[in-house]
């Protein structure tokens, strides 16, 4: 049975609600430097030998870029709200989701320069 207690929301102490908001611009300057990222493989790195790498790795950053944003206004809101009504943090599995997206993205450009060693 949830406690009462728990289903008031209070004012928290202010500190924690501009840490949560420091993470949460944290990620979205991760989410911008994807999305650069993304915009200079697709317009400055030169062709590689399997078509359309470029344009896949791009997408595949922006995407990147898309969920990491779209991940921190939800961890920013669900962590406020728990904050508010003292109760504990939510697990985030996002930084998880992030972490395999760049090790695709890293293996696959692995496997691009050594085929452009080849070629």
């Amino acid at each position: 049975m949830p406690d009462a207690d728990q289903d008031t929301e209070r004012e928290p102490d202010y500190r924690f609600t501009l840490a949560n908001e420091r993470t949460f611009l944290a990620w979205l300057r991760t989410s911008l430097s994807l999305l650069a990222a993304g915009v200079a493989v697709v317009q400055l790195v030169p062709s590689f030998p399997i078509p359309h790498a470029r344009g896949v790795t791009g997408g595949l950053l922006a995407v990147l870029a898309v969920v990491a944003a779209a991940s921190g206004v939800l961890r920013w809101r669900s962590v406020e709200d728990a904050i508010r009504h003292d109760r504990p943090l939510p697990r985030q599995r996002i930084p998880w989701v992030m972490a395999t997206g760049l090790v695709v993205l890293a293996l696959f450009g692995l496997v691009l320069i050594v085929l452009r060693g080849e070629a």
